[in-house]
Formats: C-alpha cells, structure tokens, sequence
C-alpha cells in the first residue's frame, strides 16, 4: 500500500470554534498530520510527496466563485471593517433567504455553512494541497496501484459544491470520484466518519455513477443535524444510489460495526470499479468529540471488511482529532485494511 501527503496542508492553522455559544479551541490543526504520519510509519507504509496537479480536477466539483472566495477572500476581509483575525460569518442565509450578495461579510455568510470553517492566511494553499494529495490518490489507483491512501487534512466530506463547512472547504473524496468518473468508471464512496459526509451526498444525490453511503452518528442529536437520515436515497437519476445507516450516539463497536455491514451489502450490489473509503477515525471511544464508542480492534475490523470490497481502493482521511491515541486507530485500520 501507498501513502500520499503534502506538507503544505499544515498552513491552515485555525485559531477557534464557535462551540455552546462561545469560542473554543479548534482541534482541526496540523497536528493531525504528525499524528496520522506516525501510525504510517507503524504500519511500514511508504509515504509521498503528490506532484502538483491542476485547478481542473477541483473546478469539475466546485463552483468558480465559490473557488475564488476560499482563494482570495481573506485578502478582501482583511481590508474589511470587520477584519478579525479568522474570516467568520456573523450571518448565513436561511431556505427562503438565499441571494449571493457583494459585501464580504455577506459572501462569508452565502460561501461559509457554518461558524467552524474559518479563513486564514494559509488556508488556500493548505486546501490546494489536500485536494492535490486526493488527485494524486486517485491519479495512482486509475493508473496501476490497487490501494492507496491519501492524508488529506483539511478534511473535506462536509463541504457542498459552493460552501464550506464542518471544518471542511474542498471535498476531497469527491473529486476523486469525479476524476474516475471521467474514465467511464463507476465509483462507491463509503463514509465512515462520526458525522454524516453531508456534503458528498449533496453533489452526487442525483448521479447514478456515484454510489454515496455514510455511516455515522445520528444527525437527529449530530452534526450536520439538517441531513444524513435514513429516508435520504437520492433523486431523479440517483433515486436508490444514496445510502445512509445512523447509528445512536455513544455505540458501541458491535452496533456501529453492524451498520458498516449494511452499508458494504450495499456496495457488494452496486459492483463499483473503484471504491473510496471516506475515513474518520473520529468514531473512536478516544476522539476529543466523544460522540461514539469504537475501539481499537473494532477499527481493525472495519477495515477487514472494506478491504474486501474492491480491488481498486482509495481511502481519503476525514476526521479524527489530535490525541495519543490517534496513530493506533490508523494503524488498526490499515492493518485490517491489508490483510486480505
């Protein structure tokens, strides 16, 4: 197995979250990417540096306007009379409120779903180079390696063709998709992650090429809340090609283990040419959000079963937040990833 990661993605340094009505620490930092680096290396797997690729492979998934804000939007905040340290909406449209406006501050409302995905001076490079480490992922698997794995942070199964949110900005594993989808080929993204890959749903809910399932946390009580509900099975063409499997807050492996069962039937049918594996290790009974209960061994044996499901596999990192145990939950997973 390959890996792949740049390390330009630790220039997005985000300072704070808005958590319980108040600024908190924001656990999306570069730390991460030492952390997951490590379970790498414990794993002996080889890791490289992407190539630089293209704006192409990312305007396919992302609205240009959308792209030339998360470009050069802190430069224009900054000029701004609200030019706080973090680029952050004070105003987001609502369902019957939904006009892109001219003024910064509104444009951060329009382009930013929520309050955690801040701009920072780094922040475009850092976004670039995840999205440029999910090409060349895919890049590898379209042209031999049957299994790659891409450590792509900021993460990205949360942001929509034109907003970013959930601490997400590019969606990684969707431009991935798009890249095979170019070929002809039929692609199953399979979401792990804690909380519903709310916006990988979004761009391919009416593709049939796209398989899109997402096992996660029970957005009733979770974030994103508005989407990831079972009754969500896509629309017009992708009617039947959207799958979502919650799981109650605070599971146990065994229960969050059954439900990626589901979501593998799934695929099985679907008889996808390449799978991507959306992978949050946020599920853990260890993450910081504390949301679920999986342990070691029941990641190991996640991967076990997503191993088998395709022979051409990408697996693109989502969350998972800094703690000492954060080297172990990758490890465990690739373990059983590779032990077909």
């Amino acid at each position: 197995m390959l890996a792949i990661c740049d390390d330009r993605q630790a220039a997005h340094r985000p300072l704070t979250r808005l958590a319980g009505g108040g600024l908190a620490p924001n656990p999306e930092q570069p730390e991460r990417i030492e952390l997951l680096k490590q379970g790498l290396s414990n794993c002996g797997i080889r890791l490289v540096s992407p190539t630089a690729h293209s704006r192409d492979a990312i305007a396919m998934v992302h609205d240009a306007d959308y792209l030339d804000f998360l470009q050069h939007g802190f430069s224009e905040w900054k000029k701004s009379p609200a030019n706080g340290p973090e680029m952050r909406a004070s105003v987001h449209p609502t369902v019957r409120m939904n006009r892109k406006p001219v003024d910064i501050l509104g444009r951060a409302g329009y382009f930013q779903a929520d309050a955690s995905c801040v701009l920072l001076e780094g922040t475009w490079d850092a976004v670039r180079a995840s999205a440029d480490t999910a090409v060349e992922g895919m890049t590898r698997v379209l042209n031999g390696e049957d299994r790659v794995y891409a450590l792509c942070r900021p993460p990205g199964h949360h942001a929509y063709a034109d907003k970013a949110g959930g601490f997400c900005y590019l969606n990684n594993a969707a431009i991935a998709a798009e890249l095979a989808t170019q070929r002809g080929l039929r692609v199953a993204i399979v979401d792990v992650d804690v909380h519903h890959g709310n916006g990988t749903q979004s761009i391919f809910y009416h593709r049939a090429d796209v398989q899109t399932l997402s096992v996660h946390g029970d957005p009733a009580y979770l974030y994103p809340y508005y989407s990831g509900y079972a009754d969500e099975n896509g629309e017009g063409k992708g009617l039947g090609f959207n799958h979502n499997f919650p799981v109650p807050l605070m599971s146990d492996s065994e229960t969050y283990l059954a439900a990626v069962d589901l979501a593998c039937n799934s695929v099985w049918r679907f008889s996808p040419d390449v799978l991507i594996v959306a992978l949050g290790l946020d599920a853990s009974s260890a993450d910081p959000f504390a949301c679920m209960n999986v342990d070691e061994e029941g990641f190991r044996r996640m991967g076990e079963r997503l191993g088998k499901l395709c022979s051409k596999t990408l697996v693109v990192q989502e969350g998972g937040y800094p703690s000492p145990a954060l080297p172990g939950l990758l490890k465990s997973f690739l373990d059983g990833f590779t032990s077909r």
